[in-house]
């Protein structure tokens, strides 16, 4: 859990309110100073920020931690005058903006939501990344006939698809299974598609 805010007295605030909830909070006096942690901030995680500070601005933050792919859920705070800027911060992926001076309670529950959202992108970025791990145990051949299996061609137009013999599409295909762990073409595709949405979709692959 992060602060990043110039107000020193509304950090230690916020520390005093979040810890009492018993979430780890660690605080910034500027987004430059936070930026030399972010990359290695721990999911599930999030971002309490300031929409306008010196030198480099909430909003400014934000698109820097875009640009360098750090995905950390923001929930901004703002002035009555910056609710125009908060909205542009939702539209470029923030997950809630609050006003100052705020309640505790609002703060709380931005928080829990947006540390929710972070949990699940974790849990997501695990699935991801295990059937990534599986596939890239595939050999390129393996690879070639596993795409076509996922979209229920059968042996025989895999084998005309690619130039070979059924035989070896059958003992390709008897590889794939086994280090995919997978017993079926529908599980195979699940498995796929969670490693990327659009791996069945490239053009010159049609399911039969």
């Amino acid at each position: 859990m992060h602060v990043v805010d110039d107000d020193a007295a509304l950090r230690r605030s916020l520390r005093f309110l979040l810890g009492s909830v018993d979430w780890q909070v660690l605080l910034h006096a500027s987004a430059e100073e936070f930026l030399d942690a972010a990359a290695q901030s721990p999911l599930p995680a999030c971002v309490l920020l300031d929409i306008r500070m010196p030198s480099m601005s909430g909003l400014e933050l934000q698109q820097v931690l875009r640009e360098r792919g750090i995905d950390i859920p923001i929930v901004f705070m703002t002035g009555h005058a910056d609710v125009s800027m908060a909205v542009q911060a939702l539209k470029s992926g923030a997950v809630d903006f609050i006003e100052k001076p705020f309640k505790d309670q609002v703060v709380l529950d931005a928080v829990a939501a947006a540390v929710r959202r972070s949990a699940e992108a974790l849990q997501e970025r695990q699935v991801r990344d295990d059937a990534l791990a599986l596939l890239h145990s595939l050999s390129p051949r393996e690879k070639e006939v596993a795409k076509l299996v996922a979209l229920g061609q059968p042996n025989k137009i895999v084998a005309g698809a690619l130039g070979i013999s059924e035989k070896t599409v059958h003992i390709h295909r008897q590889h794939v299974m086994e280090k995919a762990g997978v017993s079926s073409a529908a599980e195979l595709a699940r498995l796929m598609l969670r490693a990327d949405p659009a791996a069945l979709d490239e053009p010159g692959v049609r399911p039969a």
